[in-house]
């Protein structure tokens, strides 16, 4: 399917994700529609718009809650890059599957366009992480307790 093998692997495990109850085949149908329905949009190349989205969503930082004696603060911390990744494909499929208007796939790409031009709720999603990561930038000394 692509050349690059960073971008099959990453391809490979948003199948993953996409599939519901085992159904491994379903799912890489859907994403193999979906990439269809890109190249319908007038994108030429579907892997790169999927590798850009997925880029645009990854977070950096997140708020994880930390005990502190009897409080507990949001603390901003690094993603690890699995986290990163899962992060990602669970904002744009969380994205998707609240849209009912249409077909998956037509969601997933419209979804994953949006994303590689940096809008969409997945963006929108991360930049929210981001606010949050910053307004609790005061706890990040409890980080290294």
């Amino acid at each position: 399917m692509s050349k690059d093998p960073r971008a099959e692997a990453l391809i490979g495990k948003f199948v993953n994700y996409i599939m519901l109850d085992g159904k491994k085949s379903l799912a890489i149908q859907l994403l193999n529609e979906t990439f269809e329905e890109i190249k319908s949009k007038g994108q030429k190349d579907p892997e790169w718009i999927f590798m850009k989205a997925m880029e645009n969503v990854m977070p950096k930082i997140e708020v994880r809650p930390k005990r502190v004696g009897w409080s507990i603060y949001q603390v901003p911390q690094e993603v690890k890059s699995k986290r990163q990744l899962f992060l990602a494909a669970k904002w744009i499929l969380e994205s998707v599957r609240s849209k009912k208007w249409t077909s998956f796939p037509k969601l997933l790409a419209s979804e994953l366009i949006d994303a590689a031009n940096e809008w969409g709720n997945a963006v929108k999603k991360k930049l929210d992480v981001y606010k949050m990561a910053e307004a609790n930038k005061a706890f990040a000394r409890f980080a290294r307790m």
